[in-house]
Order: C-alpha cells, then sequence, then structure tokens
C-alpha cells in the first residue's frame, strides 16, 4: 500500500504526518523495527521503519543521517514515538524531510512497536488479497469475452474504458493489429515511426514508456509474448505510472489473455496456412490423379483454373555457413510470413507459398492489362525495400512469363526458379530476374558434350565414309537447302552453283544419309546436328 493508505488504516488511529507531505505516495511493501544504531546497514527499499528514537536521544540531530540514508535506499517512511524519549524532532530534519519528499510520521503512543508492525502487515496483507481478486475476477471478465466470441477488439475497447485510455495493438513490425475508431492520432504516430526504422526491443520489464515530440504526448507500451519469434505491444495514450498498481494489473490481466487469444489465432491462420501450401506442395509434385481434382480443390483456396497468373519465387541472399539450417528455416519463415501480411493489402490477390527456404508468390492478373510484368516488378521491388529495413538482409526474385490457367502455374513456377537460379549465377543480391526463353543453342549447351557427340554421330553416320572435302561440300549445300526452307533454286543462287548441281549434291546426300529429304523427321535432325557440328566445332 502506499503511505498515503497506511495513514488512514482504522487500526492505527492516531497517526500523524509531521514532515515529507509530498512523497506520502510512497509504496510501503513491508515494515521493520530499528533496534540498532546501524540500521542503515539494513535498509531495504519500500521498507516503512518503526522506532522510539531510544538510541538518537541523547542526540536527535543523527536523525538527519537516518533520514538521508533511507531516502537514498528509497524506503517508504519513518515512524517514530516521539511522546517516548524524543519530545520533538529537530527542525533540521524535518526541513530535510520535506526537501526529499520523505515521509516522517509520529506514532501513536498508546500502541506498541509490535501491534504498529502487525497491524500495518494486516492492512498490506489485506490489500494485496484484494488486488489479487480484483486481478481474478478481471481475468475472468476478459476470458469470458473472448470465450464468447467478441474477440481482442472487444476486450481492448472494454479494457480502455476501464483505464480512461485510447489503446492501440500492433505486432513486433509495428503494425497495427487491432484499434478502436478514436486512436487516428496514435496510428499516425506509430506509422511514422515505422517509416523512420524505430523498433521496440524486447525487454524484461512488464512495461515502458516513450514521448512524442511532435504532440508531447507520453504513451506506455505492453509487451505481449505469444512464443520466441512473434510478439506485439500494447500501446496506450497516456502514461502509466509504476505505483498505479490497480491500473497495472488491470492491464496485465489483459495481456495475458490477449496473449492466449493471440497464440490461438496464429495457431489456427498457421494450420490454414499449411493446408494450403500443403496442396500447392502437391500440385507442383505431380501428386493428383487429374486435372479435374486439381481444379476442384484449388477452388477452396480462391486459385480459378480461368484466370492468368504470373509466378515469382523469391529467396533471401545471405550467407548459410554462420546459421543453422533450423535458423535459417525459421528466419525465412518470419519473412515469408511478414510478407503474406503486407500482400493482404495488395489491390489485387497475390497468393503465397513457402518451399523450403523459397517463397512462391502468384499474381492474379488481367491478361488485357499493359505493362503487367511492369506492375509485378513494382510489387517485388516494394516488397524488396521492406524486407531490408525490416530484416536488415536482401531477397532476390525471378519471374515467369503469364500463363493463362492455374493449371499452368507448374510450368510458371519451372520459368521463375529457373529465372532466380540464373540471376544467382552472376551472384548478384537484390535482383529481379525476368524469364528468357533459351534458343536452341542454349539449350544444346545444356546438354553432355558426349551425348551430343553420339547425336551428331548418329544423324550424319553416312558422311563419315567419304573424303573431308566433299563432306564439306555436301553439308553446307544441305545446310543452306534447309535454310531456304528447301528451295533449289534460291540455295543454287546462295552457293554461286547451277541449279543441277544442288540437284546432284542433295541426291548424293541423300545416298550417303539412306534417307529422303521430304521426311520431316529427318530434316530436323539433320537441323539439329548441324548446330551441334557448330557448337562442338566438329
Amino acid at each position: 500500500m502506499k503511505v498515503t493508505e497506511l495513514l488512514t488504516l482504522p487500526t492505527l488511529t492516531g497517526m500523524k504526518l509531521i514532515a515529507g507531505e509530498t512523497g506520502i505516495d510512497r509504496e510501503v511493501l513491508t515494515v521493520n523495527m530499528m533496534d540498532a544504531p546501524d540500521i542503515i546497514h539494513f535498509l531495504k527499499a519500500d521498507e516503512f521503519l518503526v522506532t522510539t528514537a531510544y538510541h538518537l536521544k541523547d542526540n536527535p540531530h543523527l536523525l538527519s543521517s537516518l533520514v538521508e540514508a533511507m531516502a537514498t535506499h528509497g524506503c517508504a517512511a519513518l515512524g517514530i514515538k516521539t511522546s517516548r524519549f524524543l519530545k520533538e524532532i529537530p527542525e533540521d530534519v524535518l526541513a530535510l524531510a520535506d526537501e526529499l519528499s520523505f515521509p516522517i510520521i509520529d506514532l501513536p503512543s498508546e500502541l506498541s512497536l509490535g501491534e504498529i508492525i502487525n497491524h500495518t502487515l494486516r492492512g498490506i496483507l489485506d490489500q494485496r488479497a484484494a488486488e489479487l481478486t480484483f486481478a481474478m475476477e478481471t481475468h475472468k471478465q476478459f476470458t469470458n469475452l473472448i470465450m464468447r466470441g467478441k474477440g481482442i477488439q472487444k476486450l481492448l475497447d472494454h479494457l480502455s474504458e476501464m483505464i480512461g485510455y485510447p489503446i492501440l495493438l500492433v505486432d513486433q513490425y509495428l503494425k497495427p493489429i487491432f484499434h478502436p475508431f478514436s486512436t487516428p492520432e496514435v496510428i499516425a504516430i506509430i506509422k511514422k515511426m515505422n517509416d523512420e526504422g524505430f523498433r521496440f526491443h524486447k525487454t524484461k520489464a512488464s512495461f515502458f514508456s516513450f514521448s512524442s515530440l511532435s504532440n508531447q504526448q507520453t504513451y506506455t507500451v505492453f509487451p505481449i509474448y505469444m512464443n520466441e519469434e512473434k510478439f506485439g505491444y500494447l500501446t496506450i495514450s497516456g502514461e502509466i505510472k509504476t505505483n498505479d498498481n490497480l491500473i497495472t494489473l488491470t492491464i496485465e490481466q489483459a495481456t495475458n489473455v490477449i496473449s492466449f487469444a493471440s497464440m490461438k489465432e496464429h495457431a489456427l491462420k498457421q494450420h490454414d496456412r499449411n493446408i494450403r501450401n500443403d496442396f500447392f506442395l502437391h500440385f507442383l509434385d505431380g501428386s493428383f490423379s487429374s486435372q479435374e481434382e486439381i481444379i476442384n480443390r484449388a477452388k477452396e483456396f480462391s486459385l480459378h483454373n480461368d484466370q492468368a497468373y504470373i509466378c515469382a519465387v523469391g529467396k533471401i541472399d545471405e550467407s548459410e555457413s554462420t546459421k543453422s539450417y533450423t535458423q535459417l528455416h525459421r528466419r525465412a519463415d518470419s519473412i515469408c510470413e511478414f510478407l503474406e501480411d503486407k500482400l493482404c493489402t495488395s489491390p489485387n490477390p497475390i497468393h503465397l507459398f513457402t518451399k523450403g527456404k523459397k517463397c512462391i508468390l502468384l499474381y492474379e492478373v488481367n491478361e488485357v492489362e499493359t505493362h503487367v510484368l511492369q506492375y509485378v516488378e513494382t510489387s517485388l521491388k516494394s516488397l524488396q525495400k521492406i524486407t531490408s529495413n525490416q530484416f536488415d538482409c536482401t531477397i532476390s526474385f525471378g519471374v515467369s512469363h503469364m500463363c493463362q490457367s492455374f493449371l499452368q502455374t507448374k510450368n510458371s513456377y519451372k520459368e521463375a526458379n529457373d529465372s532466380l537460379l540464373e540471376g544467382g549465377l552472376s551472384k548478384r543480391t537484390g535482383y529481379i530476374q525476368t524469364f528468357r526463353t533459351k534458343d536452341i543453342m542454349e539449350l544444346l549447351r545444356v546438354i553432355p558434350e558426349e551425348d551430343l557427340k553420339n547425336f551428331y554421330l548418329f544423324a550424319l553416320q553416312g558422311f563419315t565414309k567419304i573424303f573431308t572435302e566433299e563432306e564439306q561440300s555436301l553439308l553446307q549445300t544441305l545446310s543452306v537447302y534447309l535454310e531456304t526452307h528447301c528451295q533449289i533454286s534460291e540455295t543454287a543462287k546462295r552457293l554461286f552453283v547451277h541449279r543441277n548441281t544442288v540437284v546432284y549434291r542433295l541426291e548424293k546426300c541423300e545416298e550417303l544419309l539412306g534417307k529422303s529429304l521430304k521426311d520431316s523427321e529427318t530434316t530436323l535432325q539433320i537441323r539439329i546436328a548441324l548446330r551441334i557440328k557448330s557448337l562442338l566445332k566438329i
């Protein structure tokens, strides 16, 4: 209890404050009796010390040292039976107590020190019991609100009415989660802090305060912990002092209930997220038996087959040698969860999935709109910026072409993933790589050289039986003939030879190949073989 409440106890009638009136809000947690002159060495904070001052009767001015030491130690008050051995307390001692805002109380003579101690402790225990009863009733009220499905917002409204201050609940990234309509000014302050990169830090204290220079307002913040990775802050538009026991106790009960309610909501969201994610991963792996099954299940997650999509695959750019596998996945999950919350404000739906340490974004786009890719790139740059500001790391993305249906997003994912890998080959970070269709030469470079040689020898096996000079002439004619879409006249014109020469050479080629050049499969194999020849310089 406070000193001012101690003075009003019916069992301690007769106690009178004689100095230090400005310190009557000091907290009394315990009471002690002075029975030795070296009591200074045993003083404790928030302690009410009672004495007859017998050891000081011959030198009452030593009270100054005792008062100063008790004020320094944060003691609650000093109670003296002035009628026993000290007829009066020196004026300099009373002046010092007033200066230090340290209460000095004149104890009633009819009560012994033991009785005063017992009555004080009983008063403290009674008040503590009342506080605990109040805490239990308050906790029950808040719990009933949640159990009846009223939600956290209703709980905050009720708490705001009880303490008389507007309240705002923000997440660890200072994003408002729940707030009444009466807190636009608080939201503006929090948003400004967020934009300037300010963050609250985890603390062991039950609450802390800060002041805004823009409106000269003090705010009190109560941390709300759900797990090691996720937490929030109950921000109150007003200053809650440490000695406001009932208000502090009320808010703490609310934070406990909000913590459990938030844990429940987060678990439910995580469960839904896992179900949606499992569906998409199974779709990518080809685990479904039919397209009809895929289409029907996709509708459950608002993924419509007749919708056009662009796929983006992202990955955090950081060295994996400094962190464990578990740490990397936790960090990736935190970033993906953060991005998913940000995507909720997008004007067009964006679906987020995770695969290992990668995040997969499916943008719903309108194929008749212009600058669709530009819209996606702008969105990804925004995500890169907020990720860098919040987590102090960069994230790179690979982007696919637009596909016309959900069933085609499997190929879009492959395009986006290939683009991400291609961008990583250049050792860049924080990039956005759009998919580029490979030409035939790039595709051939992916195939092992030995396989390319075997295909070349199979397609042009008859040419190994003739001399190099003749082979060169025939292959050149064959190549030009195929490039001119099998036009003999155009081939002769480009080679500066007679038309009959071209016919002769083509007949010779057919003889060596043992196949007709009118067969499309044959000409396709020859075209590829000639590309391999130029690639490998055979």
